[in-house]
């Protein structure tokens, strides 16, 4: 990422959060940069899920990305020479980096649906089993967000509706489900919108 993409991170300059007006410069060709207003030097990866780790990042994302794809920890471990909490740590902050990501990219209200497919997954897990619903934007085959849950209730199906309201642009869209009643309920709530008109 160049320079006029970067903010700078500390709160108290004046240019923090502006993007876009030459406050941030390189400072040096081993992807470090400083704020012209402050004079504040970071790092390219501070704030990531990269930062302050004591092993490459060639190897970090490596692990990352097989885990993605299902390897199982103890393979990686074995693998790699890696400690199983190191790697469960790492699976940690890459799963809260990709929260805020999506939170920040994708969660503003600007996605133009057009359909969704929404649906839940019974997950088996040690000592029993959850609910995991999902909702994709069918056009661009983009994930809205995914809520996990021991019941497969209304308050799973809302916290997804939620997901999707973040997401929407504001115009009308399909929304696909398996036939569950509880969808055409909870997406009324989610979705309405009260008009006051000053009459009962």
């Amino acid at each position: 990422m160049g320079p006029e993409r970067r903010l700078c991170p500390k709160p108290a300059c004046r240019a923090c959060g502006r993007v876009g007006e030459s406050h941030v410069v390189i400072h040096s060709q081993r992807e470090r940069y400083r704020c012209r207003c402050c004079g504040q030097t970071f790092s390219a990866i501070r704030d990531t899920a990269l930062s302050c780790l004591h092993h490459p990042i060639a190897l970090v994302v490596t692990v990352v990305t097989v885990l993605a794809h299902g390897c199982p920890v103890q393979a990686i471990v074995a693998a790699f020479g890696l400690d199983e909490r190191t790697v469960a740590a790492w699976q940690a902050r890459a799963g809260a980096q990709g929260r805020r990501v999506h939170a920040h990219l994708i969660e503003t209200g600007r996605v133009d649906l057009g359909q969704v497919q929404a649906d839940e997954l019974r997950v088996r897990v040690v000592g029993g089993g959850v609910w995991l619903a999902t909702a994709l934007a069918v056009p661009t085959r983009l994930w809205l967000g995914g809520v996990v849950s021991a019941h497969r209730d209304h308050l799973l199906l809302r916290a997804l509706l939620v997901h999707v309201r973040r997401c929407a642009a504001g115009a009308g869209f399909l929304l696909c489900t398996d036939g569950l009643a509880a969808y055409a309920t909870e997406a009324v709530r989610a979705f309405r919108q009260a008009v006051r008109t000053g009459r009962a």
